[in-house]
């Protein structure tokens, strides 16, 4: 037997998720449900990568603050999706590098809120490192994608 959650992934009656039509989240028997992510992903098809992706705009101007450079740079990414025919459904994996982890943990509320605005409820893996600092000086976030499109 098995239940469909928000985001149309079967999970059985023993915790164990299915696959869905664009991917199959992986979550051990036994394991606490994550919050906001997914302990991991498996899916096949066309693989979509960007690079680091910031918080400016077409003119490379910074958006103010942490949560709008989240923002735009949530923007930046399903614009790029876009371009490859892939949508946020498609993300496997989002690595997010930061230079103040305080910053992000003390706007979790905020920062979810935005996330789903953007991609809706689809939370894939994820894994968050704080850095020193990134290329442009003034930048709070960067965040690499990769989406698998179906075939």
């Amino acid at each position: 037997m098995s239940t469909t959650d928000a985001l149309g992934v079967a999970m059985r009656a023993d915790g164990k998720a299915e696959r869905s039509e664009t991917a199959q989240v992986l979550q051990p028997g036994g394991w606490p449900a994550p919050k906001g992510y997914a302990n991991g992903m498996a899916a096949e098809g066309r693989i979509v990568v960007t690079g680091g992706v910031i918080g400016w705009d077409h003119q490379e101007r910074l958006a103010n603050g942490f949560v709008a450079q989240v923002k735009q740079t949530l923007t930046n990414i399903a614009a790029i999706l876009a371009e490859g025919n892939a949508r946020p459904e498609h993300l496997v994996r989002l690595t997010w590098y930061v230079v103040d982890i305080e910053e992000y943990l003390s706007n979790l509320k905020e920062l979810g809120k935005v996330y789903r605005e953007i991609f809706g409820a689809h939370y894939p893996a994820m894994a968050l490192v704080q850095v020193v600092r990134l290329v442009e000086k003034a930048a709070r976030v960067e965040i690499e994608a990769t989406a698998v499109v179906p075939r």
